[in-house]
């Protein structure tokens, strides 16, 4: 048995904190050590989403900030052993503008914001969306941080300094400001090849590059936290480190698999549908299918491509809490079961009308009538029905996808680990299983917690390089110990 592999625990038994930023809900979990084994608590957690302002949708910095804070509080009256790090993991794309002196300027926008469908057209009158595909490697979508920032632009706001999420936490908590690599590389600004700013796309964007912060890899230690938490006596010596703050990155960093027989689905409010690879998978025909490539631990890459998720079935649920209806999702799946018929029309769940907020039940109805489909009752009597219809459509398009990450990888794909709060959803994962012909094994609801771990014990741990397969080996290490 390696070193690497022999059971062993942490040299330093202090907690440590791992921040789960995520689109519907934050999570504040703690790490702690008791005889040699992990015991990991969810120690905070609080409701998020988009908020609808005079110009626009945002995402509620303050609360979300006061949010973590107070879990962080509550961590330090809990680890009286005192806590050694601290890392943030998050969506990815989304941004805080800041002054000169590091303060926000406004709220951050909220990549479902329509703007953005805009500062894509507008963008690619100046550099084609083939061009931008080539230099970066990543799928096209317009929800991605350099849209946003065309959106600025043309909404004639001044140029400033800006942090994706999770690295605008790190730095309040006192790191460095700094872009980590896994989350810049969902941005559409960075060179696939050279793995840094592309200096092509800033000057077509008309984008100051001075003003984007410094990239640095997954598990790089960003200095010890500051600022009145510091006062507390648990944080009076802990590490902030940048974990895979993209929090896909960090959930397949907290998958305990090995060999190269597996594909992932990150399933949330997205569903993430890929596997790891090597080196970035880039080719004419992976450009035709708007596949992504994207920062994983170890210098590895996500080869995935984002499909629409549990966004359709939280919709479907919004719009029928309006009218008073509100069973939950477990009931809703076991009214699916009892249905006898599979969906004769499945729909195209990544049209981009079913990506906007508001009347989900209208827009699947949109779609079905414009495929010559009869459509489904819009009350929640056709509830089932309609969540039926989700599930199938949602469990063929993972086929497809599946079937080409198949073929522009060569991997002879036979498991899929499904992580994230979908993992939880039977039917889908049988679904999935039936139309994949593939073994579904399900991951933890927490996996993006796990990885983000499992990236600071790495860290911690280990002197090897960030961007080495010896530093992945012990993120894994950690990823197998925690599960």
């Amino acid at each position: 048995m390696s070193e690497a592999t022999a059971p062993r625990s942490p040299r330093d038994t202090r907690a440590s904190v791992a921040v789960d930023l995520g689109a519907e809900s934050c999570r504040v979990s703690l790490l702690r050590w008791r005889e040699g084994e992990p015991e990991i608590q969810l120690v905070h957690r609080f409701t998020n989403g988009p908020v609808q302002r005079e110009d626009g949708l945002h995402w509620p910095l303050d609360r979300i900030v006061d949010g973590v804070e107070e879990g962080l509080r509550m961590c330090a009256d809990l680890a009286s052993e005192g806590v050694r790090s601290v890392a943030v993991d998050g969506w990815a794309v989304d941004y805080v503008r800041l002054d000169e002196t590091g303060t926000p300027v406004a709220e951050p926008f909220c990549y479902r914001d329509e703007r953005n469908v805009r500062a894509e057209t507008e963008l690619h009158k100046h550099i084609s969306a083939e061009r931008m595909r080539e230099i970066t490697g990543i799928q096209q979508l317009s929800i991605n941080t350099l849209y946003q920032l065309y959106a600025d632009r043309l909404a004639g706001y001044a140029p400033s300094r800006w942090l994706n999420l999770p690295e605008y936490i790190l730095s309040r908590l006192g790191a460095e400001p700094v872009a980590e690599f896994t989350n810049a590389t969902h941005t559409q600004l960075i060179d696939l090849h050279s793995r840094t700013w592309s200096e092509e796309i800033f000057r077509e964007a008309g984008l100051e590059m001075a003003l984007a912060p410094r990239i640095v890899s997954p598990g790089i230690r960003l200095g010890k936290l500051r600022g009145p938490l510091q006062q507390l006596t648990a944080f009076n010596d802990t590490e902030l480190i940048a974990p895979a703050c993209h929090d896909t990155a960090s959930a397949i960093a907290g998958i305990p698999a090995l060999g190269d027989d597996w594909a992932y689905i990150s399933s949330g409010t997205w569903s993430l549908v890929g596997t790891l690879t090597p080196r970035p998978v880039d080719s004419p025909d992976v450009r035709a299918d708007n596949f992504t490539n994207l920062g994983a631990v170890g210098g590895a890459n996500c080869f995935h491509k984002n499909v629409n998720g549990m966004w359709l079935l939280k919709q479907c649920e919004s719009a029928w809490a309006e009218q008073g209806f509100a069973p939950g999702v477990a009931e809703l799946i076991r009214a699916c079961e009892e249905l006898s018929h599979r969906p004769a029309t499945l729909l195209d769940v990544d049209d981009p009308d079913l990506l906007r907020m508001g009347e989900m039940p209208k827009r699947i109805n949109r779609q079905l009538v414009a495929k010559g489909a009869k459509p489904l009752e819009e009350s929640p009597a056709s509830a089932p029905a309609l969540v039926s219809l989700i599930l199938h459509s949602l469990a063929s398009r993972y086929a497809e996808v599946l079937a080409r990450v198949k073929q522009h990888t060569g991997k002879d794909l036979r498991r899929i680990f499904i992580v994230g709060g979908g993992s939880q959803n039977k039917l889908l994962n049988r679904l999935t299983a039936e139309s994949t012909g593939m073994e579904v094994l399900c991951g933890s609801t927490e996996s993006s917690t796990l990885g983000n771990f499992a990236v600071q014990l790495a860290a911690l741990e280990t002197s090897s390089s960030p961007t080495s397969s010896e530093f992945a080996a012990e993120a894994y290490y950690w990823a197998n110990k925690l599960s």
